[in-house]
């Protein structure tokens, strides 16, 4: 399955969208430039493109393997990983005194992108690696990131995180894993952790868990977790690698997709106790582990984007290559048959499509120049303003973004018609891949929540009425051109604005009196919040590839397909989401009409 990295579209969104050139600016990153960016981005995309997507059908037919020696990794991808690691593609956005790169996230972003949109499974080892860093570089104490940061930043190490228990999932408090103090500063970690993707495997010489576990006598519930770090090979005081930890893979999951991503059932502490140190304080670990959490959550959300991608190419190729029907004025063959990329519906199936990864491309990518700026910027007060975006755009980047990474390989697999449906042409394996993105990270459900009470609730709502409000500016730019198709799609994202400053407002005034009806309407909230930021982030493209054009400056084709997508979305997918309004401000009520036995009868 052939995967062309989008390289043209990620500079435009980097350039004329999320204005990458004020990280430039500020300093903060010394090596930065425009021709570095180049650089990364046609080296990560021939990567991905040349030795990960080929590997991705035989991964999702022939999968990782549980043998008596532990995890085998799908065939080739040692190698491809070995190649990863030898280009340094892990390290760009980490401390150069760990052997990083000290580069932007956002420009990592864009590494991520091609290795999810190549092959997600192969994939999903460095991002978890990457959350692991974060987590270390934030919490760990000294002795634990110089043993641990600069094999973990090379690749040569793995990471991976462990939370979810039988009877824990989402509910994370519950989790029953005990860590017991020995006195040397370590502790024994005991129990099973499910679901944990990348738990095993034989591409990297050490893999460096990060253990979510209770102390005796911690509090009940999530006050009362701890993290720590439980290698799977432990490490000497002067950076060799020990004797095998005791930790052990003891089941791979059989799952819908991602087969090549070994998610494993893996026990901690069979053999007298599996050696952790703590990572941050006592009974502070979800803390920790949020900051591996909300790394990951954004690039889940770029998963989305990046399998959509994928699923996008290879429903636009087949669309050109397979001929059924005569499209009505449009051209045909010999034998009198069009390609069905000349068929109405088929073409509005391939602008959803193309227009939609446009906007949920520039929504993570907005997200992470959140995250870079809070840290780059030199004024106080505009590091603060960075931070509370990047905060409000996460869940709508993990959330909006994967639950159209669904609708939309589904929406691939229609352009193929009955040939979507098996397993040949590739494209089911799309769908079946992009399923688990709205699960992973806290389910989707619970980034809406997260959105509409404590996002929402940032500066008593000033941080949503912010981007509201930049939106309504872009609105107003729109309908100032003398383009028809621009002033319809500034009419539309007017109308966008309104209607989620209506229910912005609404949801804070309810957040006291009617906490449910909040809830209740939270899952819609994010769906319009998603469209009327997705159309904003096309619509400042859009004026920017006007302008261009008026100067000659860039591929005219290009930078028009660049309005055409961004009106497409305005004006044909943001109106059915101004109708979520409705569902958002109607309460609580109506989804408890029926009891538990009305919905079983």
């Amino acid at each position: 399955m052939p995967y062309t990295p989008p390289i043209r579209d990620i500079r435009f969104v980097l350039d004329s969208i999320v204005g990458f050139a004020a990280l430039e600016a500020t300093g903060a990153f010394p090596d930065l430039s425009s021709d570095l960016v180049d650089a990364v981005l046609e080296g990560a995309g021939k990567l991905a493109a040349e030795e990960i997507a080929p590997l991705n059908a035989t991964g999702d037919r022939d999968g990782a393997r549980l043998t008596p020696d532990g995890v085998v990794a799908a065939p080739g991808f040692a190698e491809a990983y070995r190649q990863f690691v030898e280009g340094g593609w892990g390290g760009v956005p980490f401390d150069p005194a760990y052997g990083g790169q000290g580069l932007p996230r956002t420009l990592m972003l864009a590494v991520q992108e091609f290795l999810q949109g190549a092959n997600m499974a192969f994939g999903l080892c460095p991002l978890l690696t990457q959350g692991a860093i974060e987590s270390l570089t934030a919490h760990g104490t000294d002795e634990q990131r110089r043993l641990f940061l600069p094999k973990l930043i090379s690749g040569e190490w793995s990471g991976t995180m462990n939370l979810t228990e039988p009877q824990a999932g989402s509910d994370v408090g519950a989790l029953k894993a005990r860590a017991e103090p020995v006195g040397d500063g370590t502790y024994r970690i005991f129990g099973t952790k499910i679901f944990i993707t990348w738990g095993d495997h034989d591409m990297a010489e050490n893999i460096v868990h990060l253990v979510l576990a209770r102390l005796p006598g911690a509090p009940g519930g999530t006050k009362g977790i701890s993290l720590f770090l439980v290698p799977k090979v432990l490490v000497n005081p002067d950076g060799t690698l020990g004797a095998r930890n005791d930790v052990a893979c003891l089941k791979l999951e059989e799952k819908l997709g991602i087969h090549a991503s070994p998610t494993c059932v893996m026990a901690y502490g069979e053999k007298g106790g599996a050696v952790g140190t703590l990572i941050g304080e006592e009974n502070r670990g979800m803390a920790c582990m949020f900051t591996m959490m909300n790394n990951a959550r954004l690039n889940v959300g770029l998963q989305g984007v990046g399998v959509a991608e994928h699923a996008y190419q290879l429903a636009l190729a087949y669309a050109r290559e397979r001929r059924q029907g005569k499209a009505h004025g449009r051209p045909a063959d010999g034998s009198g048959q069009s390609a069905i990329v000349e068929h109405a519906d088929v073409r509005r199936m391939l602008m959803t499509m193309k227009s939609s990864i446009e906007a949920m491309r520039a929504i993570c990518y907005a997200t992470a120049m959140g995250h870079d700026l809070a840290h780059a910027l030199p004024d106080k007060a505009a590091r603060v303003r960075a931070r509370a975006r990047q905060e409000v755009l996460t869940p709508i980047a993990k959330a909006w973004s994967t639950d159209l990474g669904v609708e939309l390989s589904s929406m691939a697999v229609q352009v193929f018609g009955g040939m979507g449906f098996v397993e040949e042409t590739g494209i089911a394996q799309m769908l079946r891949d992009a399923r688990i993105c709205p699960i992973y990270e806290g389910t989707n459900g619970i980034q809406a929540i997260d959105l509409a009470t404590r996002k929402l609730g940032l500066e008593g709502g000033e941080a949503v009425r912010a981007l509201i409000v930049e939106a309504a500016s872009t609105a107003a730019s729109l309908l100032e051109t003398e383009d028809p198709g621009l002033r319809a799609a500034g009419h539309a994202l007017s109308e966008g604005t309104q209607a989620a400053t209506r229910a912005t407002s609404w949801l804070l005034e309810r957040a006291a009196q009617a906490p449910d009806d909040v809830l209740a309407g939270a899952t819609p909230y994010l769906k319009l919040m998603g469209a009327v930021t997705g159309a904003h982030f096309l619509g400042q493209g859009a004026l920017a590839a006007r302008a261009r054009l008026k100067a000659g400056n860039g591929d005219a084709s290009f930078l028009k397909a660049r309005i055409a997508t961004a009106t497409f979305f305005a004006t044909q997918l943001l109106p059915p989401a101004l109708r979520l309004a409705d569902a958002i401000t109607a309460g609580a009520d109506i989804l408890f009409a029926l009891s538990e036995d009305d919905l079983a009868a």
